[in-house]
Order: structure tokens, then C-alpha cells, then sequence
């Protein structure tokens, strides 16, 4: 079935809850573990069929957040979803107690187990109507964010639009267009700060009412951290600043170099070489073609997966007045396939998509083939992102289906994204931890909190005269930060393992193919750091291990630019 054609039907909340109270007591009293498992199956499809609908309307509001209906119907899962938690609250406390507990972990794993333990520590029936304000909270960011309009150089851009000028040739342009983009955040910063500082205040109650003392600990087990906690990321923050800024700092050196720069400003950043950023050839559908074209050629498993996809039409990706900002990939349990939706703006980030974001659809499909129940059907976020972070490098081979002449220029300027990315990630993993354990501050304290940690994670940064950047609030257009506290360091830490991938990739693609298969497959049936050293490779939390992918990555650098 196309995804236009896919019907969409609200819930009924109050027959799914009184099925899930009635199928919780059936449970709970069951005498042998075979009525267990029938049971876990029944409540599995009610939530996969809720989870679909919720889902739908999700991709229908973001792809239009103009669209009153599916805008009503947003609000009505806002609402609805911290009262499904709550019922489902029930189920997983009679669940982690089973007389046939064993048994089950045998099924289904141990994991599925530690993680449902970890929901019930961040989850009070008390906590519902803060839940649903921070939904609301949430929403209008994103509302907000997208209903930019900005008027430049003779057409009215979104933020993602503005995105292709940002990389102009002409520095002046760049300049502008980031000034543009900062006067609208500018116009709006009072709607910005108090969205923020009402989702602070709102998280921070909801943990002090879990008897945490503050929302970091809340905000770790919302994320599952199932096997690493703050000291862990503090001390792979300290890696990535003593071993990886010495290495950003070389390589926006040589861009600046390379771009004829002295007084290397922040609209300088993104511009990679003079005579222009690679850009992808061809129209939007151009692109989403090659894309069929490489995955197709890749190997039997995806050409198998893609068919699918373009078949269905599982792709929203051209950017367009009132769509959401952002890029994400989705599942929709019912139809047993994943959804994915962008904003194209023309630049190489277009081909991202088709490799990031497919990365995540064709992780999934393949732990859908493998796991026995959807709550572990994703890994946690950050073994998610590096089925998609790796897909990026193992792509490699066809990158020239896109770029033509332009494509040894694209993986230089990939291969130094992928680590320049690095000290930004931790920066805003860091700015949400000082955020959160101060949550009395001030919109101007989080601004100069902001402005000191750029000095630590990216020092060659200067926004000197510029609205917005200039005042320290460029974390603002950071929609995680708004949206998915703490989860944004799964991407760092995704990406230490995705340049291991690259690394086996360069010296054996097939066995490094092999290897990303044996870590998809897993789902989330095992925690992050065993999916990592299950299939050989080094957790970013080991000492030592940032340095050995930066000797690996700095070395294939210098190799390039000696050319």
C-alpha cells in the first residue's frame, strides 16, 4: 500500500485502555508461560496499531504544520500518549515481576527486561499533565521554528531554504544569509526563550516529583541508558576535547587555507572550497532516482529494501512552506516499513538523507525480520544512529552517482564533517547538563553558558557582529535541544563506531558490510556497548579509543590534502 492510500483512524483510548487493563490482569494471573507470551503478542499488536496511527498523524502534521486536521489530531496523541504510559505503566510493573520471568528473558532477552525497569523509575501517573504541557511546549517550538518566512535575495526562504546561500561562493552572501536567518530568531526571541525556560521548569519538576534531584538523572533513563551514565559522556567529553579539537582545529586550518581565508569568520564555516561546496547534480527527483540506482547496486539485502520503499512511497523529503524543519526516519508498525522525511535545499546534505536517514529505514527493516516484540525493535538512540552514520561510508562506492566530477570533493569535505562534527555534539550534550542542574537561570545565563562552552569545543568559531550567533543563543536552532533532551551525544557516540566501520570499509568493504549487518540485525536486543563489541569493535567510552579513530581519520586527511 502507497503511504497516501494508508487510512488513518483515531484510536478509540477508551477501548485500547480498558483491553490493555483487562489483558494486564490476564497477566498477572496466568498460570503457565505460554498464557504469558499470548498475552505480551496481544498487547504488542493493541500498541503497534496505536503506534501506527499516532504515526500518521505525526508525518501528516510535519509535512504540512499548516493542516488543521492532522494539527487537531497531533494535540489529541499529545494528550493521549502520557495517559497510554500510564496504563501501559501497569503492564510493565506485573511484567518485570513474572513468576516466568526466565522463561521470558529466553524470548525475548534480558534487555527488553532492564530496559522496561528503566521506564518505570522515569514514569508517575502524577506526572501526566506535565508530560502533556511539555508535548504542547514542544509543538510550538516546531510550529514556530517552521513558520519562518525570511525575504532574501528576491524569494521568501524557510531556514532550510537558506541553507544553499549559506554555502555561497560569494562570502557576502553567506554573510547575509546567516543575518538573515538571525533576525528572525532575533524577532522572535522572547517566543524562543519562553518556550525554552517553561520545557526547563516543566522537566524539572517532573523529576524532583520522581525524587531525583534534578532532570539529568530523569533525562538519562528517558533516553534508556542501560549501560553508561554522566560520568561515562563527561569523561568521553574530555576525550573529544584533548584528542579531537587539536584535530578540528588542523582541519579548519587547512579550510581556511584552501578557501583563501585569514580572518576565518562563523558564515565561513560551512564553505569547504573555493570555487564552491560538491553539490549534488540534478533535480530533486534526479537525486531520489540515483538513490533507487545505488541501493539497488548495493547489495542484495537493500535492493530488496528500496524497492520497497520507492514502490510505497515511503519518502517526504522536498522542502516546502509550513514543513516541519529537520529530517527523521520513522516506522509504521502496522504496514511493517519505515518512513522518511526531509527537507531538500540542494546542497550535499540532500544525499545525507538518502544515505543518514535511510540508514535508520533499512536498520529497521532488518531488526524487523529478527527481533519477537517491537519495544525492541530500535536499539536505543545511540546504536540507532549508527545504523545510520555507518550507511553514510558504506555508500561510499556510489557517491559519484550523485556528484559525477564533484565526488572526490564531497567525501573530503564528508570525511572532515564527520569529524569537525564531533566537538559541536559534545557542546550541546554539555550546554543541556549545565542547563538542567541550573534550571533557575536566566535566558541570558544559558546564552554566556552557551558562549563559553563554543571557546572550549570550538574555539576557532567567531561570531563577532552577527544578531543572534553574536548573543550566544545559536543553540536555539538546535531542535533537540527544544525537543529530545540529551539525546543528541548518541550522535558522537554513534559516530566513533561508524568510523571503525569506515576504517574496516577502506580495507575490506564486504567484511565491513558483514559487520554493519551483524550490528543492525540485533535491533535492540542488546545494549549499546555489547551491539559494539559484539561484532568486534571498541566502545567510545574505552580510554584510548578517540585517539585510534583520529590517527586512522587524520592520516586518510592528510592523504587527501597532499593532493
Amino acid at each position: 500500500m502507497r503511504f497516501q492510500d494508508m487510512p488513518y483512524e483515531r484510536p478509540d483510548k477508551e477501548r485500547l485502555f480498558a483491553t490493555l487493563s483487562e489483558l494486564t490482569k490476564t497477566f498477572e494471573n496466568a498460570s503457565t508461560v505460554e498464557e504469558q507470551i499470548e498475552v505480551i503478542e496481544k498487547i504488542d499488536r493493541e500498541n503497534k496499531t496505536f503506534d501506527t496511527m499516532a504515526t500518521l498523524a505525526n508525518i501528516r502534521n510535519t509535512i504540512d504544520t499548516r493542516d488543521e486536521f492532522y494539527e487537531g489530531e497531533r494535540q489529541f496523541f499529545d494528550e493521549v500518549s502520557p495517559l497510554l504510559s500510564e496504563k501501559m505503566d501497569g503492564f510493565k510493573r506485573v511484567l518485570v515481576k513474572s513468576k516466568f520471568r526466565t522463561s521470558l528473558e529466553e524470548k525475548y532477552g534480558k534487555t527488553w527486561f532492564v530496559n522496561t525497569e528503566i521506564a518505570l523509575k522515569a514514569f508517575s501517573p502524577e506526572l501526566v499533565p506535565l508530560m502533556q504541557e511539555e508535548n504542547q511546549l514542544t509543538a510550538q517550538y516546531q510550529k514556530l521554528y517552521a513558520s519562518a518566512q525570511i525575504p532574501f535575495e528576491g524569494e521568501v526562504c524557510t531556514i532550510a531554504k537558506l541553507t544553499l546561500y549559506k554555502q555561497s561562493a560569494d562570502r557576502s552572501i553567506r554573510k547575509k544569509a546567516y543575518e538573515a536567518e538571525g533576525n528572525f530568531f532575533d524577532e522572535h526571541q522572547e517566543e524562543f526563550d519562553e518556550i525554552y525556560d517553561k520545557l526547563v521548569k516543566n522537566r524539572t519538576q517532573q523529576a524532583k516529583m520522581l525524587g531525583f534531584e534534578n532532570y539529568v538523572e530523569l533525562g538519562y533513563l528517558r533516553n534508556t541508558r542501560n549501560c553508561y551514565g554522566p560520568l561515562e559522556v563527561e569523561n568521553f567529553r574530555r576525550q573529544i576535547v584533548e584528542d579531537v579539537v587539536p584535530v578540528v582545529l588542523e582541519i579548519k586550518k587547512t579550510q581556511a587555507k584552501r578557501i583563501g581565508i585569514e580572518d576565518f569568520k562563523f558564515y565561513d564555516d560551512a564553505f569547504v572550497f573555493p570555487d564552491g561546496n560538491a553539490m549534488p547534480h540534478g533535480t530533486p527527483e534526479q537525486i531520489m532516482a540515483a538513490g533507487k540506482k545505488m541501493y539497488t547496486e548495493l547489495s542484495k539485502e537493500t535492493a530488496d529494501f528500496i524497492r520497497e520503499m520507492y514502490d510505497m512511497d515511503l519518502f517526504d523529503v522536498i522542502a516546502k512552506d509550513g514543513k516541519a524543519p529537520g529530517g527523521y526516519c520513522t516506522y509504521l508498525s502496522d504496514y511493517n516499513c519505515p518512513f522518511v522525511f526531509s527537507n531538500f535545499n540542494g546542497t550535499a546534505g540532500d544525499v545525507d538523507v538518502l544515505t543518514h536517514e535511510v540508514g535508520h529505514a533499512f536498520g529497521c527493516a532488518q531488526a524487523a525480520q529478527n527481533v519477537p516484540v517491537s519495544d525492541v525493535l530500535w536499539p536505543t538512540s545511540d546504536g540507532a544512529e549508527v545504523q545510520s552514520m555507518s550507511m553514510e561510508f558504506l555508500t561510499a562506492p556510489y557517491h559519484h552517482l550523485f556528484f559525477e566530477e564533484e565526488t572526490e570533493k564531497y567525501e573530503l569535505y564528508h570525511a572532515e564533517d564527520s569529524v569537525t562534527f564531533l566537538p559541536y555534539g559534545c557542546e550541546v550534550d554539555h550546554f543541556q547538563h549545565l542547563v538542567y542542574e541550573n534550571p533557575d537561570w536566566t535566558p541570558q545565563e544559558r546564552n554566556q553558558a552557551w558562549a563559553r562552552l563554543e571557546k572550549i569545543y570550538r574555539p576557532y568559531v567567531d561570531h563577532e557582529g552577527m544578531p543572534f550567533y553574536g548573543r550566544g543563543a545559536g543553540w536555539q536552532r538546535q531542535l533537540h535541544i527544544y525537543q529530545y533532551p540529551f539525546y543528541y551525544i548518541d550522535y558522537c557516540l554513534a559516530q566513533i563506531i561508524a568510523l571503525q566501520i569506515w576504517a574496516l570499509s577502506l580495507e575490506n568493504w564486504d567484511n565491513a558490510w558483514q559487520t554493519y549487518l551483524k550490528f543492525v540485525r540485533q535491533g535492540g536486543m542488546a545494549t549499546f556497548v555489547e551491539l559494539v563489541k559484539s561484532v568486534g569493535l571498541r566502545s567510545p567510552f574505552d580510554d584510548g579509543s578517540l585517539k585510534k579513530v583520529c590517527q586512522t581519520t587524520e592520516k586518510w586527511l592528510h592523504d587527501k590534502w597532499k593532493k
